[in-house]
Protein backbone atom coordinates (compact mmCIF):
# COMPACT_ATOMS: atom_id res chain seq x y z
CA UNK A 1 0.00 0.00 0.00
CA UNK A 2 1.45 3.74 -0.72
CA UNK A 3 -0.14 6.78 0.34
CA UNK A 4 1.35 10.68 -0.55
CA UNK A 5 3.31 11.84 -3.19
CA UNK A 6 3.61 8.72 -5.99
CA UNK A 7 7.01 10.09 -7.10
CA UNK A 8 9.32 11.64 -3.96
CA UNK A 9 13.17 11.34 -3.33
CA UNK A 10 12.15 11.35 0.52
CA UNK A 11 9.61 8.07 1.50
CA UNK A 12 8.77 6.07 4.70
CA UNK A 13 8.31 2.60 5.09
CA UNK A 14 6.17 1.93 7.78
CA UNK A 15 5.63 -1.72 9.46
CA UNK A 16 2.75 -2.06 11.40
CA UNK A 17 1.86 -4.42 14.56
CA UNK A 18 1.06 -7.89 14.53
CA UNK A 19 -2.28 -8.79 13.86
CA UNK A 20 -2.95 -5.28 11.67
CA UNK A 21 -2.37 -4.49 7.80
CA UNK A 22 -0.83 -1.64 6.09
CA UNK A 23 -4.15 -0.15 6.01
CA UNK A 24 -3.63 0.49 10.14
CA UNK A 25 -1.64 3.56 9.70
CA UNK A 26 -3.01 5.11 6.65
CA UNK A 27 -5.31 7.06 9.34
CA UNK A 28 -2.23 7.95 10.66
CA UNK A 29 -0.41 9.11 7.48
CA UNK A 30 -3.48 11.43 6.71
CA UNK A 31 -2.97 13.01 10.27
CA UNK A 32 0.61 13.59 9.75
CA UNK A 33 -0.22 15.83 6.88
CA UNK A 34 2.88 15.29 4.35
CA UNK A 35 1.88 15.22 0.70
CA UNK A 36 5.50 15.90 -0.49
CA UNK A 37 6.89 12.57 0.77
CA UNK A 38 5.89 8.92 -0.13
CA UNK A 39 4.58 6.11 2.45
CA UNK A 40 5.20 2.69 1.85
CA UNK A 41 3.16 0.32 3.90
CA UNK A 42 3.54 -2.96 3.23
CA UNK A 43 1.80 -5.98 4.84
CA UNK A 44 3.04 -8.68 6.87
CA UNK A 45 2.13 -12.47 5.45
CA UNK A 46 0.12 -14.78 7.44
CA UNK A 47 1.39 -17.16 9.87
CA UNK A 48 0.53 -19.33 12.77
CA UNK A 49 1.89 -17.01 15.65
CA UNK A 50 2.90 -19.79 18.81
CA UNK A 51 2.10 -16.97 21.51
CA UNK A 52 -1.54 -17.03 20.58
CA UNK A 53 -2.16 -20.79 20.49
CA UNK A 54 -0.83 -21.15 16.23
CA UNK A 55 -3.60 -18.76 15.28
CA UNK A 56 -3.22 -17.61 11.90
CA UNK A 57 -2.59 -14.09 11.47
CA UNK A 58 -0.37 -11.12 9.58
CA UNK A 59 2.91 -11.32 11.42
CA UNK A 60 6.87 -10.33 10.27
CA UNK A 61 7.97 -13.75 12.77
CA UNK A 62 6.88 -15.75 14.60
CA UNK A 63 6.35 -14.91 18.68
CA UNK A 64 6.63 -16.78 21.79
CA UNK A 65 6.04 -14.44 24.07
CA UNK A 66 6.57 -10.72 25.03
CA UNK A 67 8.83 -10.85 28.44
CA UNK A 68 11.75 -10.57 27.63
CA UNK A 69 13.78 -13.63 28.49
CA UNK A 70 11.54 -15.46 25.99
CA UNK A 71 12.92 -16.95 23.01
CA UNK A 72 12.92 -15.04 20.08
CA UNK A 73 12.50 -16.35 16.29
CA UNK A 74 15.23 -15.29 14.75
CA UNK A 75 15.13 -17.62 11.59
CA UNK A 76 11.50 -15.05 11.29
CA UNK A 77 13.10 -12.24 12.23
CA UNK A 78 16.33 -12.79 9.92
CA UNK A 79 13.74 -13.94 7.05
CA UNK A 80 12.20 -10.34 7.45
CA UNK A 81 14.39 -8.15 7.50
CA UNK A 82 16.10 -9.75 4.21
CA UNK A 83 12.24 -8.61 2.59
CA UNK A 84 12.32 -5.32 4.64
CA UNK A 85 15.88 -4.68 2.57
CA UNK A 86 14.52 -5.90 -0.84
CA UNK A 87 11.71 -2.94 -0.19
CA UNK A 88 14.34 -0.63 0.61
CA UNK A 89 16.66 -1.07 -2.98
CA UNK A 90 13.15 -0.80 -4.54
CA UNK A 91 13.11 2.71 -3.27
CA UNK A 92 16.60 3.49 -3.93
CA UNK A 93 16.20 2.27 -7.62
CA UNK A 94 13.21 4.49 -7.88
CA UNK A 95 15.16 7.67 -7.38
CA UNK A 96 14.30 7.69 -3.67
CA UNK A 97 17.09 9.32 -1.87
CA UNK A 98 16.31 9.54 2.07
CA UNK A 99 14.45 6.71 3.48
CA UNK A 100 13.06 7.08 6.67
CA UNK A 101 12.16 3.21 8.25
CA UNK A 102 9.42 2.89 10.39
CA UNK A 103 7.32 0.20 12.81
CA UNK A 104 4.60 0.17 15.70
CA UNK A 105 5.64 -3.11 18.28
CA UNK A 106 6.34 -5.89 16.17
CA UNK A 107 6.80 -3.76 13.09
CA UNK A 108 8.90 -2.00 15.15
CA UNK A 109 11.30 -4.40 16.24
CA UNK A 110 11.76 -5.51 12.46
CA UNK A 111 12.69 -1.36 11.67
CA UNK A 112 15.23 -1.75 14.36
CA UNK A 113 17.02 -4.93 13.74
CA UNK A 114 17.00 -4.32 10.13
CA UNK A 115 18.38 -0.29 10.36
CA UNK A 116 20.93 -1.61 12.56
CA UNK A 117 22.46 -3.56 9.32
CA UNK A 118 22.48 -1.12 6.76
CA UNK A 119 25.72 -0.67 4.85
CA UNK A 120 24.29 2.84 4.04
CA UNK A 121 22.90 5.04 6.43
CA UNK A 122 19.07 5.18 6.38
CA UNK A 123 17.83 9.12 7.34
CA UNK A 124 16.28 7.78 10.50
CA UNK A 125 14.14 5.18 12.39
CA UNK A 126 10.85 5.47 14.13
CA UNK A 127 10.61 2.87 16.67
CA UNK A 128 7.13 3.13 18.34
CA UNK A 129 6.25 1.06 21.18
CA UNK A 130 8.70 -1.37 20.27
CA UNK A 131 11.80 -3.26 21.84
CA UNK A 132 15.47 -4.31 20.46
CA UNK A 133 14.98 -7.90 19.21
CA UNK A 134 18.11 -10.14 19.36
CA UNK A 135 19.80 -8.04 21.63
CA UNK A 136 22.83 -10.63 22.45
CA UNK A 137 23.37 -10.12 18.85
CA UNK A 138 23.53 -6.64 17.99
CA UNK A 139 27.08 -5.20 19.42
CA UNK A 140 28.40 -7.90 16.54
CA UNK A 141 25.71 -7.18 13.82
CA UNK A 142 25.13 -3.31 13.74
CA UNK A 143 27.45 -1.21 11.18
CA UNK A 144 28.73 1.82 11.33
CA UNK A 145 26.26 3.08 9.09
CA UNK A 146 23.43 1.53 11.77
CA UNK A 147 25.01 3.56 14.70
CA UNK A 148 24.82 6.94 12.94
CA UNK A 149 21.16 6.55 11.61
CA UNK A 150 19.14 8.73 13.84
CA UNK A 151 16.43 6.88 16.02
CA UNK A 152 12.94 7.81 17.35
CA UNK A 153 11.96 5.93 19.90
CA UNK A 154 8.96 6.00 21.47
CA UNK A 155 6.55 4.09 24.67
CA UNK A 156 3.86 4.74 26.45
CA UNK A 157 4.17 4.53 30.48
CA UNK A 158 0.96 2.25 30.59
CA UNK A 159 1.84 -0.30 28.01
CA UNK A 160 1.10 -3.89 29.03
CA UNK A 161 2.04 -5.59 25.64
CA UNK A 162 5.72 -4.47 25.36
CA UNK A 163 6.45 -3.05 28.93
CA UNK A 164 8.04 0.28 29.64
CA UNK A 165 10.90 -1.23 31.11
CA UNK A 166 11.43 -3.76 28.21
CA UNK A 167 11.51 -0.74 25.96
CA UNK A 168 13.75 1.00 28.46
CA UNK A 169 16.46 -1.71 28.73
CA UNK A 170 16.19 -1.58 24.30
CA UNK A 171 16.69 2.14 25.11
CA UNK A 172 19.86 1.51 26.75
CA UNK A 173 21.06 -1.05 24.58
CA UNK A 174 20.63 1.12 21.67
CA UNK A 175 22.59 4.06 23.34
CA UNK A 176 25.77 1.33 24.50
CA UNK A 177 25.61 0.88 20.60
CA UNK A 178 26.79 4.19 20.39
CA UNK A 179 23.48 5.05 18.34
CA UNK A 180 21.80 8.52 17.55
CA UNK A 181 18.64 7.96 20.13
CA UNK A 182 15.86 10.01 20.96
CA UNK A 183 14.18 8.82 23.67
CA UNK A 184 10.31 10.16 24.46
CA UNK A 185 8.01 8.65 27.13
CA UNK A 186 4.24 9.48 26.29
CA UNK A 187 0.94 9.33 28.80
CA UNK A 188 -0.29 6.24 26.72
CA UNK A 189 -0.90 2.23 26.45
CA UNK A 190 -0.08 0.48 23.61
CA UNK A 191 -0.84 2.73 21.35
CA UNK A 192 -0.29 6.38 19.29
CA UNK A 193 -1.44 9.94 21.00
CA UNK A 194 -1.67 13.12 19.75
CA UNK A 195 1.71 14.96 20.99
CA UNK A 196 3.50 11.75 19.61
CA UNK A 197 2.00 12.22 16.31
CA UNK A 198 3.08 16.30 16.36
CA UNK A 199 6.92 14.38 17.19
CA UNK A 200 6.80 12.08 14.64
CA UNK A 201 5.51 14.71 12.27
CA UNK A 202 8.88 17.15 13.86
CA UNK A 203 11.34 14.08 13.17
CA UNK A 204 10.11 13.51 9.64
CA UNK A 205 10.44 16.77 8.42
CA UNK A 206 14.14 16.95 10.09
CA UNK A 207 15.47 13.65 9.04
CA UNK A 208 14.36 14.15 5.50
CA UNK A 209 15.01 17.90 5.07
CA UNK A 210 10.91 18.63 4.15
Amino acid sequence: MELGAQKSTNSVIWLHGLGADGNDFAPVVEQLDMPEVRFVLPHAPKRPVTMNNGYVMPAWYDLYGLTSGTPQDAAGIHATSGQINALIEREYAHGVQRIVLAGFSQGGAIALHTALRQTKPLAGVMALSTYLPLADKASAETTAAGRVTPIYMAHGTYDEVITLARAEASADALRALGCALEWQEYPMAHSLCRPQLDDIRHFLQRVLGS
